[in-house]
């Protein structure tokens, strides 16, 4: 069920406040922008790699402690790869209206279900 335009702008405006009053929340919630590091993906998926090789290197040697410390080092390695790049910030959004590149998945599906419905009301 769709949101009525009350409902949205009312969102909208909640939405401008929290960006505008907590900074903290918009650098830890929000999109993350940069080009990603390829460094840090390789090398975590190097780690993870060995964590792999460890987890089996446990089972061959029936030591499960050696496969727990693999799995470990494995789960750190996923980490390591999909953390997001440092010094990355997101940028706070304005209170202008955003052009179709800078809208958001949700945003630019919503824009077409409503012209879609225009459509067939006329």
């Amino acid at each position: 069920m769709p949101l009525s335009e009350h409902e949205q702008r009312l969102l909208e405006e909640m939405e401008r406040s929290l960006y505008h009053n907590d900074a903290d929340f918009v650098a830890t919630v929000g999109n993350r922008r940069g080009r990603p590091s390829y460094r840090t993906i390789v090398i975590g998926i190097l780690v993870a790699i060995l964590g792999v090789a460890a987890i089996v290197a446990g089972v061959a040697l029936r030591q499960p402690l050696i496969g727990v410390a693999g799995f470990i080092v494995m789960f750190v390695g996923v980490l390591i790869a999909v953390s997001p790049p440092r010094g990355s910030i997101p940028e706070a959004p304005s209170g202008q209206p955003s052009t179709a590149n800078k809208q958001g998945f949700m945003d630019r599906m919503n824009e077409r279900w409503e012209r879609r419905q225009d459509e067939q009301d006329h």
